[in-house]
C-alpha cells in the first residue's frame, strides 16, 4: 500500500528561488502526492483551519518544505503550526488525531553545511536549531525523520541544483512506496545521506 505523503510548501519569495523552483519541478502529479502552497492559498495568512485538519488526516507522511529563515521557518508555516495543531486534536488530552504519522522537513539555506557545525559560523547544527520542530511533532504522538537539507543554495552551480533535485526526486518516490523503517531513518543527520547511501539517482 502506497503512502499518502503531503508537501506543505512555505517560500514568501518562491519565484526569486532557484532551488526551491528546481525542487517543486520534481514533484510528480500523481495520486498520493499531495503539493500544498500556503503562501499561494493564504496570502492574506487567513488559514482555514479546518480544511487544514482534513488535509493532515488524508495523508501519512507530512513534509514541511520551507527555506530556513533566521534559526526557523517562514512566519505563515509558523502561524500554521500554531493554529492547526490544536490541543485536544493534535496534542494533549484527547489530541491523538494525528498519532503515528511521519514528519520530516525539506530546507533550503544560504549557509554551507560548514556554517552549522560547534565552532562555524553559526554556532550549532541545523538538527539543534530544529529541535522545536522535533518536539512539536513528537508532542503530536507523531514520528519525526530527520531533514533533507539544501545547503548554500545561492552558490550552487546548474549541475549541482539539478543533482539536489535529482535526489529530493529519488526521496520523494521511496517516502511514498516503502515501508518506512523510522528508528533506522532517524540514525541519519539529514536523509540526503539515505539517500545518497541507498537509492540509484
Amino acid at each position: 500500500m502506497l503512502n499518502r505523503v503531503l508537501i506543505i510548501f512555505a517560500h514568501p519569495l518562491f519565484e526569486k528561488s532557484r532551488i526551491n523552483r528546481e525542487l517543486v519541478s520534481q514533484v510528480p502529479s500523481q495520486e498520493g502526492i499531495t503539493f500544498h502552497d500556503l503562501y499561494e492559498l493564504y496570502p492574506d495568512f487567513n488559514i482555514d483551519v479546518e480544511a487544514e485538519k482534513a488535509l493532515l488526516l488524508a495523508h501519512d507522511v507530512i513534509i514541511w518544505n520551507h527555506p530556513f529563515y533566521w534559526y526557523s521557518c517562514p512566519a505563515l508555516l509558523k502561524q500554521w503550526i500554531d493554529m492547526v495543531l490544536e490541543v485536544g486534536w493534535a496534542y494533549g488530552p484527547g489530541g491523538t488525531a494525528l498519532q503515528d504519522k511521519v514528519v520530516m522537513q525539506v530546507l533550503s539555506t544560504g549557509g554551507p553545511q560548514a556554517a552549522y557545525q560547534h565552532g562555524g559560523h553559526n554556532r550549532f547544527t541545523i538538527r539543534e536549531f530544529l529541535a522545536p520542530f522535533e518536539q512539536t511533532v513528537r508532542l503530536c504522538r507523531m514520528h519525526y525523520l530527520p531533514p533533507f537539507v539544501v545547503h548554500g543554495a545561492h552558490r550552487l552551480q546548474p549541475a549541482e541544483i539539478r543533482a539536489q533535485s535529482a535526489e529530493y526526486a529519488s526521496l520523494l518516490r521511496t517516502l511514498q512506496e516503502e515501508a518506512l523503517d523510522v528508528a533506522r531513518l532517524s540514525q541519519y543527520t539529514y536523509l540526503n545521506e539515505w539517500i545518497k547511501e541507498t537509492k540509484v539517482l
